[in-house]
């Protein structure tokens, strides 16, 4: 006889574990974006690892194997990544194919004039996202005040 749970019990139980490991991502990727190598480097190894993995267990399965094996892995690996999406993204990129819909010319194409011209829009940008920050960092200051104040009170109460 195995173990009972009652209903709904299983997916509180996965809503809690995948509320876990979401928090710990957070925590992780907070702590190496400050260390963009090491940071790169872990990133790197695990993906090394995770295909080596995916190649290993591939390898065991006889129906892929030779050639029809790869002709096979080619074609259903292209439909999935067409299907979702990836497929364009991954190997055209984003950025060439919003540029080619908003009629963007390549860098290459551009004059010194229209690079120069980027180049300052860039650099009033820049600004704007400076000035933005400051004005965040603000807003931070009086909600840490407020949350002082409210921490103090409450313990007032109690």
């Amino acid at each position: 006889m195995g173990v009972r749970f009652p209903p709904g019990a299983h997916a509180n139980m996965f809503k809690k574990i995948l509320n876990y490991f979401d928090k710990l991502e957070d925590r992780v990727r907070g702590s190496l974006s400050h260390h963009p190598i090491p940071y790169s480097i872990i990133g790197a190894l695990a993906i090394i690892v995770f295909w080596d993995g995916v190649s290993q267990i591939m390898s065991e399965i006889e129906l892929l194997q030779g050639f029809w094996g790869g002709v096979i892995l080619v074609s259903v690996s292209i439909v999935v990544a067409l299907l979702t999406g990836v497929f364009v993204s991954f190997f055209v990129g984003d950025t060439i194919i919003i540029s080619g819909l908003k009629g963007e010319k390549k860098l290459i194409d551009k004059t010194e004039s229209e690079i120069e011209a980027e180049e300052g829009e860039v650099r009033k940008l820049g600004i704007e996202i400076r000035d933005e920050l400051s004005d965040l960092k603000k807003v931070e200051a009086k909600l840490d005040m407020i949350e002082g104040k409210v921490d103090k009170i409450e313990l007032e109460l109690k």
